[in-house]
């Protein structure tokens, strides 16, 4: 097996104990044993494990992308070019056109402005500048590139000279870079003023969303030290699936068909995952199972659900204004969604004391609602939507939350990012009540590691508990009950 940096490996001795005789620093190599690599069993030898270790202490890693060549030429002209064709456009009809247009009008100026600064392009070159030139006016300038790359999931802007990208799994340096704080900033506000929010000094932190339904976080100085920073996570135009998901290796063929099936027969589902583990993902491709004849209410801070539905209405927050006055919470948009005759009601996360809102949705009629949150297990995740409610102003006691939750959550999909970069759906596990004052829960479905093959790609098994589901009377209700005891056993 590869040696992993992290994975601790058992001691061997000879009676199963602690080793004897001199310490491993000054101990000759041992009968059999390789002084150079590995021992008899193919273990790696200490001396190498600390070689790498020294590695990883020493090594000096250049953060800063250096464009060079044709790239360098072409941001150098841009620099001249920029001021001297924002004299000749009217903003005012430049935001009226297409990109397509846009390029149309722009040719003979950027000719033109090219002849008076006396500079010779190739088509080459032209073709590059253009494009460059349209994404500083009417997009988010070097981002562009970024965002228009099917490959890459996410976009982290940590100033105006470092900008890394996530692309299959893994974090990289990503080929652009800004021309200062100043155009980084306007860029940022560019964002969010997209969807009336704002970004400054008095309100340095702004959660906004691409049309495509990306979602953005920016933060700016003075609570950023190096500049403005901005976290986008992209999101798949594609509408993606269960099917899709098991095809990727993130979940069985059983557990894909047990959560198509937890989605038509309207169990309530908490989908609950660290950051980045694909919690939003899962929770599109289980729309996909609503009724197209349920009318599905979606609640959140920045609208980033794309749920596959008809009768689909999305919902969003407002923070305050400058005044502090004027902001709608989840809690209040929860309430108003019940006037307004929901079949099912999807929060996007729940982070605070709307968890008991949702619940109380759960138990008055709304089956089928679905939750995201963030917890590391389904027992952790239990304890969180405890502690939610707790957070807030609700005077109950904890044993009476607890039979709350017991009661309204049937089913808990845990998801997880792997340290391989890949995600998969580690849990699927059952709210079945009681038992005193601690909630009873039933595995169905988990995920086991088993090893790391050559390539640092985790190799598992999807195992099914073989246990008869306690929801099964639910699946009955819709006809699905011998499919779903087939898919759990």
């Amino acid at each position: 097996m590869r040696p992993s940096f992290g994975v601790a490996r058992p001691m061997k001795s000879g009676d199963g104990g602690s080793p004897k005789g001199p310490m491993p620093g000054n101990a000759a190599p041992l009968p059999g044993s390789d002084p150079t690599g590995s021992d008899a069993l193919g273990q790696p030898a200490k001396s190498d494990t600390l070689a790498r270790l020294a590695d990883r202490a020493n090594q000096v890693v250049d953060n800063q992308y250096h464009a060079e060549g044709f790239e360098a030429s072409v941001h150098k002209i841009k620099e001249q070019v920029l001021p001297h064709l924002l004299e000749r456009v009217d903003p005012e009809a430049a935001a009226t056109l297409t990109k397509e247009e846009l390029s149309e009008e722009f040719r003979p100026i950027i000719m033109e402005v090219l002849a008076e600064l006396k500079v010779t392009l190739n088509r080459r070159e032209q073709f590059a500048l253009e494009k460059v030139l349209i994404d500083e006016l009417l997009g988010f300038g070097p981002l562009e590139e970024l965002l228009n790359d099917p490959d890459v999931s996410d976009i982290m802007v940590n100033g105006p000279e470092q900008t890394y990208i996530e692309k299959k799994g893994k974090l990289q340096l990503a080929p652009i870079r800004f021309r200062d704080e100043a155009h980084l900033f306007q860029i940022a506000q560019r964002i969010v003023n997209q969807v009336g929010r704002r970004v400054d000094q008095t309100t340095p932190l702004a959660d906004a969303r691409l049309k495509d339904g990306s979602r953005v976080n920016v933060i700016v100085p003075p609570l950023s030290l190096r500049g403005t920073a901005i976290s986008i996570r992209k999101f798949s135009e594609k509408p993606i699936t269960l099917d899709m998901l098991r095809d990727f290796g993130s979940m069985s063929d059983k557990m894909c068909t047990a959560l198509k099936i937890a989605g038509a027969c309207r169990m309530n589902i908490v989908i609950s995952g660290g950051t980045g583990s694909g919690k939003t993902t899962m929770l599109n491709a289980m729309s996909k199972m609503i009724d197209p004849g349920e009318r599905v209410l979606t609640i959140e801070d920045a609208a980033e659900l794309r749920l596959q539905q008809p009768h689909w209405l999305p919902l969003e927050t407002r923070p305050p204004n400058l005044e502090g006055q004027g902001a709608i919470t989840i809690g209040d948009l929860v309430k108003n969604a019940l006037r307004m005759r929901p079949d099912r009601i999807i929060l996007g996360e729940i982070r605070g004391a709307e968890c008991f809102d949702l619940l109380a949705a759960m138990n008055t009629g709304h089956d089928g609602s679905m939750c995201t949150l963030h917890a590391n297990s389904p027992r952790e995740c239990l304890g969180r939507m405890e502690n939610m409610i707790l957070m807030g102003d609700i005077k109950i006691p904890k044993e009476a939350i607890s039979r709350q939750i017991a009661e309204s959550v049937d089913l808990i999909v845990q998801v997880k990012r792997l340290r391989d970069g890949s995600r998969r759906t580690t849990n699927v596990t059952e709210v079945i009540g009681m038992e005193g004052d601690v909630i009873v829960t039933q595995e169905l479905f988990r995920f086991e590691y088993l090893d790391e093959s050559e390539d640092g790609k985790i190799i598992g098994e999807f195992r099914s508990s073989g246990l008869r589901p306690y929801t099964l009377e639910k699946a009955r209700q819709f006809g699905f009950d011998q499919a779903y005891l087939e898919a759990c056993l």
